[in-house]
């Protein structure tokens, strides 16, 4: 018997073939971290993210950020900072509280996994029409948009 899905119901032969194209696209993006980013592990490369986006962030914040027990979040923090990745500053307010900033270091090294990223990108996109490039803009953007919760926040990122 036929399955029949009304307008706002996504058809499970649709969701798979997402899924399928969603790991090509993780493929992509490990192969640039692999590239740039040997030397750390991918939780690192994480923390790093949650940093860019919420420069002066203090150890509880990242805890939160990356869904970790704030004594790993410490253990991270200090191999961050001992590779060279992250300084700790004192906070302006409370001196006690420590604000978490990434290096000239770190940013370089999220600038190159960007561009390998995208130069890796660039070659399958242009291997696919105009046309079909427009519909996955559109269609990724409103992805994006609908995996926002509530808040206007976004899921928290697994990977770079």
């Amino acid at each position: 018997m036929a399955v029949h899905h009304g307008p706002d119901v996504p058809d499970p032969m649709q969701t798979a073939a997402i899924d399928d194209a969603a790991k090509a696209l993780l493929l992509a993006w490990d192969a640039a971290r692999e590239q740039v980013t040997p030397r750390i592990s991918s939780v690192q490369l994480n923390a790093l993210l949650a940093l860019e986006r919420a420069e002066g962030l203090n150890l509880g914040g990242l805890a939160s950020e990356l869904g970790m027990l704030l004594s790993s979040a410490s253990r991270l923090c200090d191999r961050l900072v001992a590779s060279g990745m992250v300084e700790r500053v004192p906070g302006r307010a409370d001196r006690r509280e420590i604000a978490l900033y990434l290096t000239p270091a770190s940013r370089m090294l999220l600038g190159e996994l960007r561009r390998i990223r995208r130069r890796a990108l660039s070659g399958v996109l242009e291997k696919m029409s105009s046309g079909g490039r427009a519909a996955l803009l559109h269609g990724l953007s409103e992805f994006a948009a609908a995996a926002e919760d509530g808040n206007g926040e976004s899921a928290p990122a697994q990977t770079a």
